[in-house]
């Protein structure tokens, strides 16, 4: 039987490429990640869009289900353990999707934008302190640790800002991630569009600075930062 290949005008744009690194892009909102024999790795629960090869999965362990503390403290794991040899594809609801390459560095990111990591990563829930806290972005973030990948989402085209370079000022509701370490410090202005109308005028915003960077996503939200995929 002869074989049938799909052709089209460009259709070589949607086709996979071999990866060229552990975690790349196919697209702006897919992840892309090569998975082989003693090499796991953690993906969130239903993030599964398709993969090759061979590959199976399985919850994650007990233990780094009590290192994930209250995010993992229902039925279902919001991880799961991904093995084997072949091709893995992650997306979430068409979300973009941000590979970054940790070198012995901390991240906390928030819970619902953490996508996939290395399994050989350190990932724990710790509770948010200092005006991280004060800002409303929550109790407690995902704090991933050590030297390997992590992807993670975001709402939008997301935009990775060097603390290091200026004092950075995020809006909490826009803030995907940071590197751990990091001076934070709040600060309140005054939006003028707000004074007509209820509401006090006034805005808070998170201000980095030191060694590391931020990733803020182009969208505010409020939704629940914990919550697992069906």
């Amino acid at each position: 039987m002869e074989r049938q290949v799909l052709s089209g005008t460009y259709l070589e744009e949607y086709t996979a490429s071999p990866a060229t690194a552990r975690m790349s892009n196919h697209g702006g909102a897919m992840c892309k990640v090569a998975v082989t024999n003693g090499q796991d790795v953690l993906a969130k629960a239903g993030a599964m869009v398709a993969y090759d090869g061979y590959l199976q999965y399985e919850p994650v362990s007990q233990s780094l289900r009590r290192a994930l503390g209250e995010w993992a403290s229902g039925e279902r794991s919001p991880l799961l353990r991904w093995f084997g040899d072949g091709t893995l594809y992650l997306a979430d609801f068409g979300a973009q999707v941000l590979n970054l390459q940790l070198d012995d560095e901390a991240l906390s990111v928030n819970g619902s934008h953490l996508l996939a990591l290395d399994a050989s990563l350190a990932c724990t829930v710790e509770k948010v302190k200092g005006p991280a806290l004060l800002a409303g972005t929550g109790l407690y973030n995902v704090t991933v640790r050590g030297s390997g990948w992590v992807s993670v989402t975001s709402h939008g085209v997301p935009v990775v800002l060097d603390c290091a370079e200026a004092a950075t000022y995020v809006d909490p509701d826009a803030l995907v991630a940071w590197t751990t370490g990091l001076e934070i410090q709040t600060r309140r202005t005054l939006k003028v569009g707000s004074l007509i109308g209820r509401g006090s005028g006034e805005a808070l915003q998170l201000g980095f600075r030191g060694s590391g960077f931020v990733v803020v996503q182009p969208s505010e939200e409020t939704s629940d930062r914990f919550k697992i995929r069906g």
